[in-house]
């Protein structure tokens, strides 16, 4: 649904090229090792090419946005589109960090998968210390074609101008809210154009609720509060760095972080869930800020219990959110047969019919620009506005800040400062200096070293 706030948005395409500062920036010029690199790095010495049957392909995946049976679901019509090839899908993890620490110890001298999900935070890791395979030199006798990917989502994977991974389940955040406490609460029917705003709101919603509810839930550290509440932090005029420069004790970061402890402790109409979209769903929060992918869980939790929309993120000065998500990787130590079969798969589950399929069973974004013209595409969104949101509010969002995705352990590091705000009722202030110190010392010991005289 093009945003109440932005009507002129209506005909915004998902082929918008971000405006942010390329990651590749910095991934042309680093080559610094975390510790989990480092393993991984030396996960690759003397154990050299991984043979094995090349049409049997193991794919290693966390069902992102519960999505286990459409992952099933495409290797069936992969297998049947390719009577010679196979394909195992193994149970690699809860989440992202789970997959990336097996990846990390089969590097180290396990059974190599053909095809990894890695997200956001971790592919870049594995990337530099040659852990993963370029992509580019296989597209060909894939069949990929690069250009149908969405360029953001494709250049988010580039690394010295090469491809380390394809995105597959890509996704913004999106303001969700419950329309009938909305208007019980006398509100027009949108998302707040800025944090300032929602901070009128805030206790107006909160009267109308009953106990043990709240106006907003917002994620806890575990499920990324570091990653959705950097774009509030933006819309401050603060943020977590400015390329290499942490910004954690600026003065509009500090203030974004009082408007936290201010809703969470102060007014106290917002609280910090660890399962937001579930507690969005049930009614228990009427409003949050979620990922796309929580988008059917949201539906199936709703469904004939609450009528929800969703906006874009408040943005009264520019991009108010973040990308993020998944792409899928092939590691650099299997035959180049296995890495040939293992790229076509990978074309396949992201190709025009299957990230429809896959995104209208998820909510996630479409990683393909032929989506758009996709008529099952165009039926769905037409029946589901809520989806339409995150396509048209691309133009408003750029790819995140080192300080959470370069930094090893930051995203952690973040969201724990962030908690300690909401759920303790700390000083910002002293949380972020603290906050900044420990990363400022990982950036000095692990990555300054590193990077270009």
């Amino acid at each position: 649904m093009p945003s109440k706030a932005d009507p002129d948005k209506k005909s915004t395409v998902i082929a918008v090229t971000n405006n942010a500062v390329s990651r590749r920036r910095f991934l042309g010029a680093a080559t610094a090792a975390t510790g989990l690199a480092a393993a991984a790095c030396a996960g690759m010495g003397g154990n050299g090419i991984q043979g094995g049957d090349p049409n049997t392909i193991t794919f290693w995946s966390n069902h992102p946005g519960t999505s286990k049976p459409q992952e099933l679901e495409m290797i069936k019509r992969f297998e049947e589109a390719h009577p010679g090839l196979r394909v195992q899908l193994i149970d690699a993890g809860k989440g992202y960090e789970e997959v990336a620490e097996k990846f990390n110890a089969a590097l180290v001298g396990g059974q190599l998968p053909d095809i990894v999900i890695l997200s956001d935070v971790w592919w870049f890791n594995f990337a530099i210390n040659q852990a993963i395979t370029p992509l580019d030199p296989y597209f060909v006798a894939a069949g990929v074609r690069l250009d149908d990917y969405v360029d953001t989502f494709a250049g988010d994977y580039e690394f010295q101008g090469k491809h380390y991974a394809l995105p597959y389940c890509r996704s913004t955040q999106i303001f969700v809210y419950n329309q009938d406490v909305w208007s019980k609460a006398g509100l027009p029917q949108r998302g707040p154009q800025s944090w300032q705003e929602f901070a009128e709101w805030g206790p107006k919603i909160q009267s109308v609720l009953g106990p043990r509810k709240w106006a907003h839930g917002w994620y806890n550290a575990a499920n990324y509060l570091a990653w959705t509440f950097e774009g509030p932090i933006w819309t401050f005029g603060g943020g977590y760095s400015d390329d290499w420069t942490l910004k954690f004790t600026e003065p509009a970061t500090i203030a974004a972080g009082n408007a936290l402890r201010e809703m969470t402790n102060g007014n106290k109409y917002a609280s910090i869930r660890p399962q937001a979209a579930t507690d969005f769903g049930t009614g228990v929060v009427a409003s949050a800020v979620l990922s796309t992918g929580d988008l059917a869980g949201v539906d199936a939790n709703a469904k004939g219990k609450l009528s929800y929309a969703t906006d874009f993120l408040p943005h009264p000065h520019g991009p108010g959110c973040t990308t993020g998500g998944a792409g899928l990787a092939i590691p650099a130590r299997i035959s180049d047969a296995r890495k040939i079969n293992a790229l076509k798969f990978i074309e396949f589950v992201t190709n025009t019919t299957n990230t429809v399929y896959f995104t209208q069973a998820t909510g996630y974004i479409p990683v393909r620009k032929s989506a758009q013209q996709n008529p099952s595409e165009m039926a769905f969104l037409a029946r589901n506005p809520n989806y339409q949101t995150a396509i048209n509010q691309l133009p408003l969002t750029k790819s995140q800040d080192y300080g959470r995705v370069f930094l090893p352990g930051a995203d952690q590091i973040i969201g724990t400062g962030l908690e300690q705000i909401g759920l303790q009722n700390k000083n910002p202030a002293t949380v972020f200096a603290d906050v900044q110190n420990q990363l400022h010392s990982i950036y000095t010991r692990q990555i300054k070293p590193k990077l270009p005289k």
